[in-house]
């Protein structure tokens, strides 16, 4: 495997961060993923500019976008595949130990590894645990991940493939790396970004090309709810159909099933929505 860092391919077996490298030591950092399908990514643009936010949001100095956008490319070339989870990092570099930055420059890594299309549906489970959504990092795609990956070994120990957050107010928020969606009476609805929620490129398609409404949504819609499904990079629209111990029997349900095969026509038109 071939990857990108700071500012050229590297072989993987090679390539060396710093162990005082600030998001390694405070998770000081940022990342994407982003599909690629036979050697093309998809919703790049989108992806880049919510690097760059979260870069702001962070603190950081924004990236080179052009240089990212290179690196990109010459790691897909270079590590040639059908399907693919391409992710970009971007941290704040060699620093003190502590939270203070360092002044060395930041640290770039762009890697891309195989991936495998998704089941048509799936189960999640909800966790007691919250997200704050007027929290610093509240909205931005950090490496400070820790409290996701409990929750998803939560998941998994329960035989589900995602799990599901409230906010501190008991709204529906999302979930450890994807947005939420519930059909009600034949409505899409899904979580608006002030409920603490990551604004995911996916889920902003999947909003735009089905009509789906954002609305403040209490975390027991997912008691009452006709039909649930997820978005995210490498799910697209993935229907749900069990949460906790309530099965949804037939999912995908028929609004779900026609936001599925809407995401696939308009994705395959156009990579670069």
């Amino acid at each position: 495997m071939k990857i990108w860092l700071n500012g050229g391919l590297q072989d993987l077996d090679t390539a060396r961060v710093s162990v005082l490298d600030h998001g390694l030591t405070v998770g000081d950092g940022i990342f994407e993923t982003v599909k690629t399908v036979e050697g093309r990514p998809f919703a790049l643009t989108r992806h880049l500019d919510r690097l760059a936010r979260s870069a702001r949001g962070l603190g950081l100095p924004e990236p080179d976008l052009d240089e990212v956008r290179a690196a990109c490319a010459a790691v897909i070339d270079a590590n040639p595949m059908p399907l693919g989870r391409l992710r970009i990092t971007y941290t704040g570099g060699l620093s003190p130990l502590g939270s203070d930055r360092g002044d060395q420059g930041q640290t770039l890594v762009v890697a891309l590894g195989e991936a495998s299309r998704r089941p048509d549906t799936t189960a999640v489970i909800t966790v007691p645990w919250t997200r704050n959504e007027r929290g610093a990092l509240t909205g931005l795609k950090t490496t400070s991940y820790a409290e996701n990956v409990v929750a998803l070994a939560r998941a998994h120990e329960q035989g589900a493939s995602e799990a599901l957050f409230a906010n501190t107010v008991g709204q529906l928020c999302e979930g450890t790396g994807s947005n939420v969606f519930v059909v009600l009476d034949g409505e899409i609805h899904t979580p608006p970004v002030a409920s603490g929620c990551l604004a995911g490129i996916t889920r902003a398609l999947a909003v735009d090309w089905t009509g789906a409404r954002e609305t403040d949504l209490p975390l027991d819609v997912l008691d009452r709810a006709d039909e649930v499904f997820l978005t995210s990079t490498l799910r697209d629209v993935q229907a749900v159909h069990r949460v906790d111990g309530r099965e949804l029997p037939g999912a995908p349900g028929p609004v779900t099933a026609k936001a599925m095969r809407i995401f696939g026509e308009r994705a395959a038109d156009d990579l670069d929505p």
